[in-house]
């Protein structure tokens, strides 16, 4: 018995292990199983909680002849509806209901994001969750008493649990060479796009309403030539405050596609998915080492190099992504067509925290980079407060090492002495005690 417990536990721990190496399919075994248990397992995210009011009768919606359930359900998930997205590339579950005249527009918080389709059958939801990673759900547009919410059963994962999204359940932005009826052109590349990416490579496939400058993107364009598609006329796409002519924009709840919000949403994505990462790596790392432990009659709490390095390896790529250190730098101003960014800095918005001086993670540069204090405002997010201990307290230590150290640490070149001293005193105040200072 103590010697198939072993084979059992060293296999479970090389089927994870290539997760990373092999892509998605040795991927899913780590999250499908225990301790994850993704489709087993109860969410707890804020979709989740709303699902309880609603049945409870605590919230009540109301329907809306124009929109359906939609100005509801932004309104319980505290989602502004200047957060407002328009992409036609058909890359979504209503994709028959997505057009170029007729866009998906997507609406969207510091953890939720709702998908809303002209004629559509269903509301698409998609919510971080501290423990699963992604969930979604879908809200029927029908005319009842109340709406009828649906958790996903894996339909969604195969384009949302794969090497795009960190092999975790997650979100993802894309960006496509469309044809004129929003499909991707045969022989063309597609990228996932976020603040690491190049300008020129995204936005394809999303109308795209403000001001760049004389940086180009792929939006609001069509690869119009089929041999050559990826020679785009990205010109006639770019500084665009309206889109007349593109589509008629009556329908939406706002005229825009922000581009501010746009990036914001980019960014955020994948943050979400390297928390979910960390979260799931660090978790599956410690089953298998109480296996072990068990079989070995080890102490339980014993933590193996294996563990270590793993834990070391998700949360090194957590560090770096919420430091920005592989952000591109724009070479234009960036600004919206909308009042988008004023609301996501301001006092007004819901998950606002400020220091003395007014200062905040949430403050734009949008000159050579996106945010004026390079540190992800989603380090206040519930999934990364969550983290399990010992991924959190690895984080937190580099964290820590990076910001307070007397001089640049390689690899975070970008964070200057006058920024990392900035960041430093916004997080005394906003999130206080969690840096670890000098001994």
């Amino acid at each position: 018995m103590l010697i198939q417990r072993l084979l059992d536990v060293f296999c479970c721990i090389f089927l994870v292990s290539c997760s990373h190496l092999v892509g998605s399919a040795c991927g899913q075994l780590a999250y499908e199983k225990e301790p994850i248990s993704y489709l087993k397992s109860e969410p707890t995210d804020r979709m989740a909680r709303l699902i309880q009011e609603i049945e409870s009768g605590e919230v009540r919606f109301e329907y809306s002849s124009e929109h359906g359930w939609l100005p509801s359900l932004l309104e319980a998930l505290e989602i502004d509806e200047r957060s407002q997205l328009l992409v036609f590339s058909k890359t979504s579950l209503q994709l028959r209901k997505i057009s170029p005249k007729r866009p998906r527009a997507l609406y969207f918080n510091d953890d939720a994001y709702v998908g809303w389709c002209q004629g559509g059958d269903f509301l698409e939801v998609a919510v971080a969750d501290k423990d699963l990673g992604a969930v979604f759900y879908t809200l029927a547009q029908e005319n009842s008493e109340q709406p009828i919410v649906k958790r996903d059963r894996g339909q969604c994962l195969s384009c949302h649990a794969n090497h795009r999204t960190q092999d975790v359940p997650g979100f993802v932005v894309r960006s496509i060479h469309s044809d004129f009826n929003g499909r991707p052109r045969t022989g063309t590349r597609t990228y996932v796009t976020d603040h690491t990416s190049d300008f020129g490579k995204r936005f394809g496939g999303w109308y795209v309403t403000g001001e760049h400058g004389d940086m180009r993107h792929m939006g609001n364009v069509f690869a119009e030539d089929r041999l050559n598609p990826e020679d785009l006329d990205r010109d006639s796409g770019a500084n665009r405050l309206k889109l007349q002519g593109l589509c008629d924009t009556t329908p939406y709840m706002t005229r825009h596609s922000d581009l501010v919000a746009l990036m914001v949403l980019e960014h955020q994505t994948q943050m979400h998915n390297y928390i979910a990462r960390a979260s799931i790596e660090a978790r599956i790392a410690r089953h298998y080492d109480e296996g072990i432990n068990e079989a070995l009659k080890r102490p339980l709490d014993h933590q193996s190099d294996s563990t270590k390095r793993r834990i070391a390896a998700a949360g090194e790529d957590l560090v770096r992504y919420m430091l920005f250190a592989d952000e591109k730098e724009l070479t234009s101003p960036i600004a919206g067509s909308t009042d988008f960014r004023s609301y996501f800095e301001s006092a007004e918005h819901p998950e606002a925290r400020a220091d003395s001086d007014g200062r905040s993670l949430r403050e734009f540069d949008m000159k050579t980079r996106m945010f004026k204090y390079p540190c992800s405002f989603l380090i206040y997010s519930e999934a990364f407060e969550a983290l399990p201990d010992r991924m959190s307290e690895w984080v937190r230590s580099r964290l820590s090492e990076i910001l307070l150290s007397d001089e640049v640490v390689e690899g975070y070149e970008k964070l200057d002495g006058k920024t990392r001293q900035a960041i430093i005193e916004i997080l005394a105040e906003t999130k206080p005690g969690y840096l670890k200072t000098k001994e």
